[in-house]
Order: C-alpha cells, then structure tokens, then sequence
C-alpha cells in the first residue's frame, strides 16, 4: 500500500471515530450503499492513533501540507544555495533527537519574510528572510526554530486540534461524496494544516519554545547561539510597515516579545559558546550574488 493510500484511510478512521466516541454499539447504517456502522466498529483500532500520530503518517501530512504551500511559492532556482540550506539544516537537525526524520530544506523565490517547518521535517524559508541574513549561524538558528517545532511536533497537535471540532460533520459527506471521486476527509485535514500557516500561525507558547530550543541546537551544532537574537534584532530594526512582513507578524508573536522571552530564558551556561563562529565569510560566499549587505 502506497503512503497516500495508507494516509488515506488512516483519515477515514479517524473521522469516523470523531463521530461516534460509542463505536462498539453503532447501530448498522448505510448512507449511499456505505455501511457507517460496520466501519465505525472497525475505526475502534484507530483510538490510539488520535493520541499520537505515528512516523509514517506524520511524514504524509507532512507532504500533503507542504505541497499546498509550495503551490503558491515557487522555488529559488538556485542549485548551489539550496544544497547549502540544506547541508546546514541537516547539521543542526542531526543535534536533534530524530535525527532519523526525511529532513529536506527549500528555499522559496519570494520577498516576503518568514518560514515554516510542516510535519515529518520538510522545512522551507524566503528569499526574503535569507537575504536579511548576515552570517550562517543566523541561518542555522532560523533553520533550528522550524526544526524545534517538529521536534515538538506543534504542529500536529494543532492540526488534531483544530481538525477534531470540524472531521466530525464530514462523516455523511463522506459517503456523499466519494461517488464523485473526491476525499473529503484528507481535504479537510490538508486544509486544515494549511490554514494554521496563512492565518494565525501557531500558539505564543510554541514559538517561544521553539527560539530557546533554537539556541541550544545551533550552539550544539557549533554556531554562535547568539544567532538566533541577532537576526531577530536585524528585523526589528525594519520598518513595521514593511508589506514582506506582514506574514511574518500574522504568524508569530512581536520581535520585542520573542527577543524578551529569549533574554529571560537564555541560560547563562550559554556564554561559555559565544566564540564559536558565526561563519559569515562563508555565507556570503555560499549566496553569492544572492547576498544583500
């Protein structure tokens, strides 16, 4: 069975466990030669899988989340910086404990600045955002933050949460509408997950642990933890009204809010890994024309 196939009806379960937390005394019911009840006794195996998502199916929402958002994004068609990216990415994310995790990095051909990490690691960032950058530790505490929140798997528990309160109504669409070829259900959860990013982005709570785990993984990694304060800092200094911004803001707490939280939470241990390198020639020298002083 392909991945989609297996996500496929791993959704199916699920929705049909939403619907109906008494599985095991379902009634038969049958919505368009669809018999509800049988499948909904069936679901009762799923239960555990709405506590913790499993490896493969993380990785297939993952993709399916990914390839919404890239729908609007092209990629930076830059061979020789996207296997920079990515090359450091993978360093930071083998600090991590899943090292294990598909852990792919893209650059997006936009001005805007922001990025995102979806489910099973697939982890992107703007032309813009690079380009504010003035050093590779910079780019490896971005990198480090999105990497953070697969590690803590924030999205997934948003995703589950925001997708149980709206699944459960799609039980009779389902049976409705697969005569017409379509999944309800995985467009739902696909949609869902795509509008955490584009609306509100995730919980305050989640974006400042993913700064302090930011620091920590950067500075086992070998950068100058101080990287992640840095770029912050760099974009405070923008103007607020600034149209690339405007995501950015949508999606995360303030510059000032998240440049306090990291000054509160900063251990002083860290002190003692502020000279190591912040390797800025080599930045520069990886973007190339790319680079904006």
């Amino acid at each position: 069975m392909s991945p989609a196939t297996a996500f496929n009806f791993f959704l199916l379960g699920c929705a049909l466990l939403l619907a109906c937390s008494g599985c095991a005394n379902a009634p038969s019911l049958s919505i368009n030669n669809i018999d509800v009840g049988r499948v909904m006794r069936g679901a009762q195996n799923a239960r555990d899988v709405l506590v913790d998502f499993n490896q493969e199916q993380e990785i297939a929402i993952g993709q399916s989340v990914t390839s919404n958002l890239l729908g609007a994004a092209p990629l930076l068609q830059n061979t020789r910086v996207q296997q920079y990216v990515n090359q450091v990415g993978r360093w930071v994310a083998a600090q991590g404990e899943r090292p294990t995790l598909p852990w792919t990095f893209a650059v997006l051909d936009v001005p805007e600045i922001n990025a995102f990490a979806a489910p099973g690691g697939y982890i992107a960032i703007t032309r813009g955002l690079l380009q504010k950058m003035q050093s590779e530790a910079e780019l490896a505490a971005i990198l480090a933050h999105e990497i953070a929140h697969v590690l803590q798997r924030h999205h997934l528990q948003a995703i589950r949460k925001a997708a149980g309160a709206n699944l459960a109504g799609d039980l009779i669409s389902l049976g409705l509408e697969k005569k017409q070829g379509g999944d309800p259900i995985l467009l739902r959860l696909a949609a869902t997950g795509t509008e955490i990013y584009v609306r509100g982005g995730l919980d305050k709570a989640d974006e400042f642990e993913a700064d302090r785990m930011a620091v920590v993984l950067a500075a086992r990694a070998g950068y100058d933890p101080y990287g992640m304060p840095a770029i912050l800092q760099t974009l405070q200094g923008m103007n607020p009204a600034d149209a690339g911004l405007s995501l950015l803001f949508r999606t995360h707490p303030s510059l000032n809010e998240r440049l306090a939280a990291l000054d509160d939470a900063l251990p002083a241990s860290l002190e003692r890994f502020d000279r190591q390198p912040d390797l800025s020639l080599r930045f520069r020298e990886q973007l190339g024309d790319l680079y904006k002083k």
